[in-house]
């Protein structure tokens, strides 16, 4: 191989800045777009509300260089909710472009620049943590998003994890369930799993898994950048078989089921052994 010289490392570093930069560019372009195209969707209350996030969070997957390959299939039956494991920001736009729903996002998102203003046009439950005198109005408010048809996810964790397991889940929200089985509708719930696997097309491993993860105090800008830096990532999504709730519903030993069935297709995907089907 020819002695490319010390300059090398500077114009990989410069090539790195440029491409970062163009990918930034396009980012904003696309959010340009869509943001108004869906205050209008759901001013007017267009169908297109429900379709237009899903768009949007595909286009920033490709720009970002993000793969996502999907096992299982998401439950076609009304009301739907989906209890998932959770690592990071980028599991919002995974998710979000496989299926048109609602998220259940902490209190805090809602203030963050753009990502806030987009969970809100995504008509996503915001939930404050340090209220729990509030759990009742936000299972309502997750009962009026299944009862108007919108699949809703729970990162049940309450939290996010380095990506390589799954932190217990909590269950006081899985009582929004309940609440629209008491209006007869035959609600059911499904577990989910995001695993990302691969970085530039080798496997990450656990030791550099954490590289997709935003856990702990980390900033997002800068992991925004990171994970332009790292260049393509695979993640796998993992749908496991839907609960019917018939008869009274015990919301502790649901969540339970659910968390040993996410565990199980996670580690699934980590291992490359075949998810649900």
């Amino acid at each position: 191989m020819p002695d490319l010289g010390p300059e090398w490392p500077a114009a990989s570093r410069l090539l790195d800045r440029i491409r970062m930069g163009g990918v930034l560019v396009a980012l904003a372009g696309v959010t340009a777009v869509g943001i108004p195209l869906q205050f209008l969707a759901l001013k007017l209350k267009l169908p297109a509300r429900r379709r237009i996030p899903m768009l949007f969070h595909r286009a920033v997957l490709a720009l970002i260089g993000v793969r996502v390959t999907v096992k299982g299939e998401p439950s076609a039956a009304r009301p739907l909710l989906f209890l998932s494991n959770h690592s990071t920001w980028l599991d919002i736009c995974v998710l979000g472009s496989v299926v048109p729903l609602v998220f259940v996002a902490k209190a805090e998102v809602a203030g963050w620049p753009l990502i806030g203003l987009l969970a809100k046009f995504q008509r996503s439950v915001f939930v404050d943590r340090q209220r729990r005198a509030k759990t009742g109005a936000v299972n309502q408010e997750i009962a009026d998003r299944l009862s108007q048809g919108d699949p809703v996810v729970l990162f049940a964790e309450g939290t996010s994890s380095d990506g390589n397991r799954v932190l217990p889940f909590r269950s006081a929200l899985v009582g929004a369930v309940r609440d629209v089985m008491a209006t007869g509708a035959d609600a059911r719930v499904q577990p989910v799993s995001v695993a990302y696997v691969k970085v530039q097309g080798i496997p990450m491993g656990r030791q550099h898994r954490p590289l997709a993860a935003w856990y702990g105090d980390l900033d997002l800008a800068p992991h925004l950048l990171e994970v332009l830096r790292q260049g393509a990532i695979d993640v796998t999504v993992t749908f496991g078989q839907a609960a019917a709730l018939d008869g009274p519903l015990d919301r502790k030993a649901v969540t339970r089921l659910c968390e040993e069935e996410v565990k199980r297709l996670l580690q699934d995907s980590l291992t490359g052994r075949a998810g649900a089907t």
